[in-house]
């Protein structure tokens, strides 16, 4: 027995001095946050980790360098942005672009299709029209919406490649892109790939609450916990997603919206109606890529449930948080987005996590 006993607390011994040796053997793990700047019209978080500080440093810049790039190509609120030139000299066109703003609206037109139009970077003019209706203080009039319908419709923007050589043209005078589903992704991921190309050994990239990660975090784990904020308490949240390698975005009304005559309109338009999208209160996608989820996020928003589900249950490794209207008790959600929960937090009883989590008891007899 007391050979048993010495024979336990040798091998918890040799297991404690292994232990502390590994851990005196891994790298230490250096942090820069480059704190909140304002890009793209909202603020902007990246923080990104390295064994050299000087590295963690430059992806920081890296990544923020390729934010304001995107900003400067896909901007309409800078006329001199390459899409506000485009805007302006799109018809009849056609207009020579960058390879980074073909690969975007070739994304787009493949949103468009498989949403069935409900995604469509075509929807400026009434996106512009909603605008003057807030400043004006009333809602755009049929009429009104009627022309500005006319001149939407993503098959309306033809691209064309060739050779090296990436042109765009409008079909219709007056048509007007708007990004605004997009870019925001797109920038993201160019920011994760500028801090890789940097050295990082891991980042994190935040634009206005779409967020995109990739290898360690600042305490060597696999996971980067990332919180979604509950459209009904700003201070709390949903639930805590634990990502790797993974984006994720969310479109909703809580947050962006035009109110007139003290009704509320979601920033989210239905190309289809050309009004708001008012179905849901917030749509989160989980996605490989932030272009996937920022687009997608939209997509589901316009769509409804039915169809949104179909979409996102068709495609790999895509999930799908819904809130609805009543935000604590709708929440629809995708089967494979419950192994993305952090499930070491305590969420309130009726939450969407606490749904996720805890098993379902069978109906008694």
């Amino acid at each position: 027995m007391k050979k048993s006993i010495r024979a336990i607390i040798v091998i918890g011994i040799v297991v404690a001095i292994a232990l502390t040796i590994r851990k005196l053997n891994e790298p230490k793990l250096f942090s820069v946050d480059g704190g909140y700047r304002t890009v793209m019209g909202t603020f902007a978080n990246i923080a990104a980790v390295s064994e050299d500080h000087s590295i963690a440093a430059r992806s920081v810049e890296a990544a923020f360098d390729a934010l304001v790039a995107v900003d400067d190509m896909m901007s309409d609120y800078k006329p001199d942005s390459e899409l506000s030139r485009l805007n302006r000299n799109g018809f009849p066109g056609p207009v020579e672009v960058s390879p980074g703003l073909f690969d975007v609206l070739l994304a787009s037109a493949e949103y468009s299709r498989m949403s069935e139009g409900a995604f469509d970077i075509t929807i400026g003019p009434v996106v512009e029209l909603w605008k003057q209706a807030k400043e004006m203080g009333q809602k755009p009039t049929q009429q009104g919406i009627a022309a500005a319908r006319s001149k939407v419709g993503y098959e309306k923007l033809i691209l064309k490649l060739d050779g090296q050589t990436r042109t765009v043209r409008f079909a219709v005078d007056g048509m007007r892109l708007d990004l605004g589903a997009i870019a925001k992704g797109y920038a993201i991921d160019r920011a994760i790939r500028a801090a890789q190309r940097a050295g990082a050994s891991g980042a994190i990239v935040d634009i206005g609450g779409d967020v995109s990660c990739f290898g360690v975090t600042p305490r060597s784990e696999k996971y980067w916990r990332i919180g979604l904020q509950d459209p009904a308490d700003e201070s709390n949240f949903v639930l805590v997603l634990k990502l790797a390698d993974a984006a994720v975005a969310t479109s909703g009304d809580y947050q962006r919206f035009v109110e007139i005559n003290g009704q509320r309109y979601s920033h989210i338009i239905d190309p289809a109606t050309s009004s708001s999208a008012r179905e849901f209160t917030s749509v989160t996608i989980i996605a490989p890529t932030a272009i996937e989820a920022d687009a997608l996020a939209t997509c589901v928003s316009v769509m409804g449930l039915d169809a949104g589900m179909r979409l996102v249950e068709s495609l790999d490794n895509v999930e799908a948080l819904i809130i609805g209207t009543d935000h604590s008790q709708d929440y629809i959600y995708t089967e494979g987005i419950k192994k993305y929960v952090d499930t070491s937090r305590t969420y309130a009883k009726d939450s969407a996590a606490s749904r996720m989590i805890t098993p379902v008891e069978p109906a008694k007899q």
